[in-house]
């Protein structure tokens, strides 16, 4: 099989697990940069899996999987050495709304759902990441994440709990006393 075929045929199997893979890639990455450098990575260690004939019966728990160690591996180098980024590569102008409002309110649900999850810890939020956006059966995170399916939902039962507590708390220091 030439180069080209094997390439296609790659393509043709993962493309669509990119939602999923980017998905993933979020949950380890600040920044948006990060998360397609992950994504990019993901590809090219399941390309390279790929060409070597270790190729999955199911795609999506596969490249989870690849993507899940990446970003675990990515995730401890990060904690020995932060990433330092200057002010003057920050871009801090607001993008132009229609709805300034609306605009605040959706920005800062997502930045407070954001923020809570990035509160709970590494394995709720990779079992809450799999199964709950990304679609994943438990049977099929449990695989991804190399755990039994009792433990994915025991982290499942856990992280939807702590996550509901955390923006509970959220509400209610909005609204206040």
């Amino acid at each position: 099989m030439t180069l080209r075929e094997d390439h296609e045929e790659f393509l043709h199997a993962t493309l669509g697990s990119m939602d999923l893979v980017y998905n993933l890639a979020r949950r380890f990455a600040d920044r948006v940069e990060d998360t397609e450098d992950l994504v990019q990575e993901t590809y090219l260690a399941a390309f390279r899996a790929w060409r070597d004939h270790r190729r999955p019966r199911r795609v999506d728990p596969w490249i989870a999987t690849i993507c899940l160690n990446l970003g675990r591996s990515r995730y401890r180098t990060r904690e020995r050495r932060p990433i330092e980024v200057r002010i003057e590569d920050r871009d801090f102008r607001a993008p132009e709304v229609g709805e300034p409002e609306l605009a605040a309110e959706a920005t800062m649900d997502r930045e407070a759902l954001h923020q809570a999850m990035w509160r709970l810890p590494e394995e709720q939020r990779v079992a809450l990441t799999l199964v709950d956006l990304a679609g994943l059966s438990t049977a099929e995170a449990a695989l991804a994440m190399g755990t039994p399916r009792g433990t994915v939902l025991s982290r499942l039962h856990r992280g939807r709990r702590g996550l509901a507590a955390l923006l509970w708390a959220e509400v209610r220091e909005v609204e206040g006393p």
